[in-house]
């Protein structure tokens, strides 16, 4: 099976988000595909089947399938337009979360995503205990966001993540499909944030597409702006340009190979 991986979110290697991307000729059983992510050990690898007109796309932590990813997209994106999808300026791509496409434009590429606007949630003991810092104000939609005053806050969290996973218990949550996004506003940015998903497998993802879709339409609506740019200040970093179209959200970003090869199943 060819592999490849991409950091995504990043113009340079070694940093921004590496997913791992397998084009796969026709579904392997699940326990097979959990296994090969499982053994990449990224945050994210991404299964391709091509179909007419399209891609099937599923998503793999370590640990479990995820319902959205956004920068294993853009990872599939990228494996595509510079091989067997050359000429095209778009891909769509079938997933759990419905049709996700991804175009070329500006040098950047671009996930079409769902918005996921958050709501008001209550402040879990455990977010302060864990996160080290009382947040402003805490919402929710897939995912928790915890809002901080400041982008100094957001840079120095060092979460302990045995008490962050608490929040399922504590949220009465049925999965581990969840993650915590915190966050405030840029110095030289619009928007500054870490994701963190502990429960799936992935204590601290790099640079998160799926956050964003929460992030969009929050930082949309406080700064009154439809068209931002946000940093995510993990150890390796990223940037994401981003736009609010309502029900829709476009994330952009830029992808380059780290790596080509096989994988024997």
């Amino acid at each position: 099976m060819q592999y490849q991986v991409i950091d995504v979110f990043s113009d340079k290697l070694y940093a921004g988000n590496p997913a791992g991307v397998c084009l796969l000729e026709k579904w392997l059983p699940d326990n097979i595909l959990q296994l090969i992510a499982a053994e990449n050990n990224l945050s994210e690898t991404a299964f391709l089947v091509k179909q007419k007109g399209y891609y099937d796309l599923r998503w793999f932590t370590p640990t479990l399938e995820v319902d959205l990813c956004g920068h294993a997209t853009i990872a599939s994106a990228f494996v595509l337009f510079d091989e067997a999808e050359s000429a095209a300026d778009e891909l769509k791509f079938k997933t759990m979360s419905g049709v996700m496409a991804v175009t070329r434009r500006d040098n950047l590429l671009y996930l079409d995503f769902p918005s996921r606007p958050v709501a008001p949630c209550p402040a879990y003991p455990c977010f302060e205990k864990a996160l080290g810092f009382k947040p402003v104000s805490t919402y929710k939609a897939a995912d928790f966001l915890a809002l901080a005053d400041s982008e100094d806050i957001i840079r120095g969290v060092k979460p302990d993540f045995g008490i962050l996973k608490n929040i399922k218990a504590e949220a009465g949550l049925d999965d581990d499909n969840f993650g915590v996004i915190v966050t405030a506003k840029g110095v030289d940015c619009d928007f500054v944030s870490r994701f963190f998903a502990p429960n799936a497998g992935v204590d601290e993802d790099p640079v998160t597409g799926r956050a964003h879709c929460s992030l969009i339409p929050f930082w949309s609506g406080r700064l009154n702006k439809k068209i931002m740019f946000a940093r995510q200040l993990s150890k390796r970093g990223g940037v994401i340009f981003c736009e609010d179209h309502g029900g829709r959200v476009k994330i952009g970003g830029n992808a380059v190979r780290y790596l080509k090869g096989t994988i024997n199943i």
